[in-house]
């Protein structure tokens, strides 16, 4: 894996459950067994669905808008440090296309709020920084340890960590 092969949802799993970016990397996507993850592509579909995603190959983000904010919308409650990181993740990639994106807005649908990130030189090399670390997870010969019980709540990997 090189870093153009890192997206969006790598960055995530990084932030949230370095043994599902792991997984993940692997091809296994026990995602479509999630009602959490059908519920989130639910409110995606129905969310802004006059805009059209921008596929940036490994990455998809929902929107960008004309001043060239990138817009993710989130089916969650509650922002998270995952969130925020996939979000500048997308920004990093459009900068290196040549498109300098102002930073992220993060829709969350449940609680009707707005997150707007501007994406400045710190969160560059935060996501640059995202990237290398990716890399690193996924090229280990074996999975990272497993999170504590509690934490893998409503994952989709669950069976795959806590089945014995």
């Amino acid at each position: 894996m090189d870093a153009t092969d890192v997206g969006g949802v790598h960055v995530k799993y990084l932030h949230h459950c370095r043994r599902q970016l792991w997984l993940f990397a692997r091809g296994i996507r026990p995602e479509h067994l999630s009602e959490r993850v059908r519920l989130g592509e639910a409110v995606h579909e129905t969310s802004y669905d006059r805009y059209r995603e921008v596929d940036l190959g490994s990455a998809k983000l929902d929107h960008l808008d004309g001043e060239l904010w990138v817009h993710e919308v989130k089916s969650s409650r509650h922002p998270t440090a995952a969130d925020e990181a996939q979000a500048m993740h997308y920004c990093l990639r459009l900068t290196e296309l040549g498109v300098e994106a102002r930073g992220a807005v993060l829709h969350y649908r449940p609680t009707r709020r707005t997150i707007r990130i501007p994406f400045d030189d710190e969160h560059r090399t935060a996501a640059s920084r995202d990237v290398a670390t990716v890399i690193d997870v996924v090229s280990t010969a074996s999975s990272p340890p497993r999170l504590e019980r509690a934490a893998c709540k409503g994952c989709s990997f669950i069976d795959y960590c806590w089945t014995e």
